[in-house]
């Protein structure tokens, strides 16, 4: 269930940032940005011209690869000087003592957070610029050289699409909840049609719209966000996982499937993968179905645990239960983009 961000002890706080560097004789002005499950979040302000966003680890016990915001900081750090827009990182305090558990403290950016990705209210241009600007974005992250801004052991090299499935499918075979045919196939289809010759790049794990911050009024992303589940990987599942969005309906999953893209400005999505291949030099194409398949698996998988925890009594039931039942469309989904694959 969704628990509030506590407050937090703001002269105690004040105090060690002004000890940073980091604050002035002002008393500081703290407000929630976002709480719940998430690492709750918080924008700071310690006087004209030094607004912050601090960010730290839920309370409480919690699973020991979750929430790790010592890896966000050192993902965001380590990207300070490539072609991927982070916000700057000012501070990390590895010490649980001064607000219960690790933080860290970094620039907040003055901009716009897109949340529907049919973007309303903008002229089709403004939307096409949108979406090119996303594409550059990946496109530029899964170009850096990982090792050489120090990322070398930031994750496994290889089989990173094998090892999602094979997480996936031990948690759904674990769950009392029923599950459809289309994920059965999918665990049994997936692992079976693995793409060879799979890469390693950085990548996101969850880059999105609403991950991004764009300039004010230009289309152009100021800061890429929420780096909780980056690792090292497939850039083509990086990237599919975003292009769900063509695939599934507004009414399903935040996507833009079915709407009259044309006359929105948005790019098909074979156009906005190409986009992707010209910059990287990547075949995205070869084998899309595959990765669209496994990305609609993923997010199922995760929809069908939130079912899970709702019917044992674990999270907050009607919104929970809501959730899951959108776990069996999307695998069906996904099985319609694995026999595409199979028909190629």
């Amino acid at each position: 269930m969704s628990v509030p961000a506590r407050p937090l002890p703001v002269e105690a706080l004040g105090d060690y940032l002004r000890g940073q560097g980091l604050a002035g004789s002002a008393p500081l002005e703290v407000r929630v940005l976002a709480g719940g499950q998430s690492n709750p979040t918080y924008r700071v302000t310690a006087g004209a011209g030094r607004d912050y966003v601090l960010r730290k680890k839920p309370p409480g016990t919690l699973v020991a690869s979750a929430h790790a915001i010592d890896r966000e900081y050192r993902v965001m750090k380590a990207l300070a000087d490539t072609g991927v827009p982070v916000p700057r990182m000012l501070h990390y305090c590895e010490s649980d003592a001064l607000l219960g558990t690790p933080f860290y403290v970094m620039e907040f950016l003055q901009g716009r957070v897109l949340m529907d990705q049919s973007l309303p209210g903008m002229q089709p241009a403004e939307r096409r610029a949108i979406y090119r600007e996303m594409s550059r974005v990946i496109a530029a992250l899964h170009q850096v050289d990982y090792a050489a801004v120090g990322l070398a052991d930031y994750g496994k090299v290889g089989n990173y699409v094998g090892r999602q499935i094979a997480r996936w499918s031990r948690q759904c075979r674990a769950s009392t909840v029923p599950m459809n045919d289309a994920m059965h196939r999918l665990m049994d289809w997936l692992p079976e049609h693995l793409p060879e010759g799979e890469e390693t790049t950085l990548v996101h794990g969850d880059y999105r719209l609403d991950n991004l911050v764009f300039h004010p009024t230009e289309p152009r992303v100021i800061g890429v966000l929420d780096w909780e589940l980056s690792t090292l990987g497939d850039p083509l599942a990086d990237l599919a996982y975003q292009c769900m969005a063509w695939r599934t309906p507004p009414s399903l999953w935040r996507g833009i499937g079915g709407l009259d893209l044309a006359a929105l400005g948005i790019p098909q999505e074979a156009e906005y993968i190409a986009w992707y291949g010209a910059a990287t030099g990547r075949d995205a194409a070869g084998h899309w179905d595959y990765y669209i398949a496994h990305n609609l698996f993923r997010m199922a998988a995760i929809l069908h645990g939130i079912a899970q925890r709702a019917a044992d009594g674990n999270a907050a039931a009607e919104d929970a239960l809501e959730t899951g039942r959108k776990a069996g469309p999307l695998a069906e989904l996904g099985w319609q983009a694995a026999q595409r694959y199979m028909a190629r």
